[in-house]
């Protein structure tokens, strides 16, 4: 097709006073996947927004957000991390028999005895009652983490 013939076949009765040709993919980039990464990481940055990010770099909002949940992709393929918490054990007391104790030695080692948390930490046992200090807990825990 020529010009004269686009031209002709307009509706408009002026002719195009100007013809662009586009050639090549246009606005379309090929982006290094480090390049991707280091934008990602970018719009993960505390006081930033997708579409700062993505203004700066000249892409759209979408297709920040579609990189980011395509990174996402391979973290739910990773190994299961190790669980923060370790499960508890809980175990009920033996009942004493009736005629070996006193009835109120029972009831002041079951008073002494409630809400007692018994920990395991690499074979050490570690006793905390009622009332004790979490601060103090904290730091016997860690000291019984830390690597000798």
């Amino acid at each position: 097709m020529t010009i004269s013939e686009l031209t002709l076949k307009s509706s408009d009765p002026e002719p195009a006073r100007r013809f662009e040709v586009f050639t090549g993919s246009g606005r379309r980039r090929e982006w290094l996947p480090e390049e991707k990464a280091r934008i990602v990481a970018e719009s993960y940055d505390e006081g930033e927004t997708v579409s700062a990010v993505a203004r700066r770099h000249a892409l759209s909002p979408q297709q920040l957000f579609a990189w980011r949940r395509s990174a996402r992709v391979p973290l739910a393929n990773a190994p299961e991390p190790e669980p923060l918490f370790v499960p508890a054990v809980v175990a009920a007391q033996e009942p004493e028999p009736a005629g070996k104790r006193a009835r109120s030695t029972r009831k002041r080692k079951a008073a002494r005895e409630a809400g007692v948390i018994e920990l395991e930490i690499d074979g050490v046992a570690m006793r905390v009652g009622r009332g004790a200090d979490a601060r103090t807990v904290a730091a016997v825990i860690r000291a019984l983490k830390a690597p000798s």
